[in-house]
C-alpha cells in the first residue's frame, strides 16, 4: 500500500538551508486516478503551517506530532496519466522552506456498467432543467466551501454494515445512453437501514435533489468531504455538528435508483476519489 516517491528538494526561502528540508512519503494504494494519497511530511524543526499544491488544487496540512504533518491529495477521475509535480511550502515565522517532488499517475482502465430507471431520470422533462441546473450549482458551491480546520478524529467508519456493490469509476449507461462515471460507492441494504456519519464534520447539506434523491453532505474539514445519497428520511440538519458513528439518516431509494441502497461518495478538494481508498488509507485497522 505505501508508495514511497522520489523527492526533489528545492529550496526557494533565502534564509533556508539545506539542514531545513522537509521528508516526504506517500501512502496510497496506487497512484492512479479515483484514488486517495496521504503525504507525510518531516521537517527538521518545527514548523507553524504546512501548503501544498498538486494537480491544480490547493491542500492544507496538518500536525500529527510536533514536526510532522500529513496532507491529503486527490487524483480526480479526469486525470491523465503523467508526471505531476507537487510543490509543498513549510512555513516556521518569516521562513519558508519549499520542495517539490513529482507524482507519477498510471492509466486506469473503468469497467462500464448497463442500468435501467426511469427514463424521465435520463432525459428529464425541460420542466425540471432549472432545478438540476441549480441543484449543480448548489453542489459546486458545497465543494469549494470547506472549513480551514480539521474536524475529523481517528479512522473513518463505513455509513453501513456489508461491501460495496459497484465499482467506483464505472462508465455508467442508463437505458442505453452513456452518463457521467459512477463516483462513490453503492451498499445495498434494506430501506430504513441507519446511516451513519463516516467521521465527525458538519452537515452542509440535507436537502432532497433530483439525480441523488435525499442527499447529505458532511464537511469534515481541510476539503474532504462525504455526500450520502437516495436516502428515505433525514435525521440531522444543515449546519450541525457530528460526531463519528452518529446516525444521520435512513436508507431509500430516492432519485435516480434502481432500488434501496446507500451511495457514499467522497471528494478531497474537490477531486472525486473512491471512498473505499479513504477507508483503506484512514479506516478502521
Amino acid at each position: 500500500m505505501s508508495v514511497l516517491l522520489a523527492i526533489a528538494l528545492l529550496s526557494s526561502a533565502p534564509a533556508a538551508r539545506a539542514d531545513q528540508s522537509v521528508g516526504v512519503t506517500a501512502d496510497a494504494r496506487s497512484i492512479q486516478p479515483g484514488e486517495l494519497v496521504v503525504l507525510t511530511m518531516i521537517a527538521q524543526e518545527e514548523v507553524e503551517s504546512v501548503s501544498l499544491r498538486a494537480l491544480g488544487r490547493e491542500s492544507a496540512g496538518f500536525k500529527v506530532e510536533p514536526r510532522t504533518w500529513r496532507a491529503l491529495v486527490g487524483i480526480d477521475l479526469d486525470v491523465a496519466p503523467g508526471r505531476y509535480p507537487v510543490s509543498i511550502d513549510a512555513r516556521a515565522g518569516p521562513r519558508v522552506t519549499h520542495t517539490t517532488y513529482e507524482l507519477a499517475v498510471g492509466a486506469k482502465h473503468f469497467p462500464t456498467r448497463q442500468l435501467q430507471v426511469d427514463e424521465a431520470f435520463v432525459n428529464p422533462p425541460a420542466s425540471m432543467k432549472e432545478r438540476i441546473d441549480r441543484e449543480a450549482s448548489q453542489l459546486a458551491r458545497v465543494w469549494t466551501g470547506s472549513l480551514t480546520a480539521r474536524l475529523w478524529s481517528g479512522p473513518f467508519l463505513l455509513p453501513v454494515s456489508g461491501r460495496a456493490v459497484s465499482v467506483f469509476g464505472t462508465r455508467s449507461v442508463f437505458n442505453g445512453q452513456p452518463r457521467s462515471p459512477h463516483g462513490g460507492a453503492d451498499f445495498m441494504s434494506p430501506s430504513g437501514t441507519s446511516i451513519k456519519a463516516p467521521n465527525a464534520g458538519r452537515v452542509v447539506l440535507a436537502r432532497n435533489f433530483y439525480y441523488s434523491g435525499n442527499t447529505i453532505v458532511i464537511d469534515h474539514g481541510l476539503g474532504l468531504y462525504s455526500m450520502l445519497a437516495h436516502l428515505s428520511a433525514f435525521d440531522v440538519r444543515e449546519g450541525e455538528l457530528v460526531g463519528a458513528g452518529g446516525v444521520v439518516g435512513r436508507v431509500g431509494s430516492t432519485g435516480r435508483v434502481t432500488g434501496p441502497h446507500l451511495h457514499w461518495a467522497v471528494r478531497a478538494n474537490g477531486a472525486r476519489v473512491d471512498p473505499l481508498a479513504l477507508l483503506a488509507l484512514l479506516g478502521v485497522k
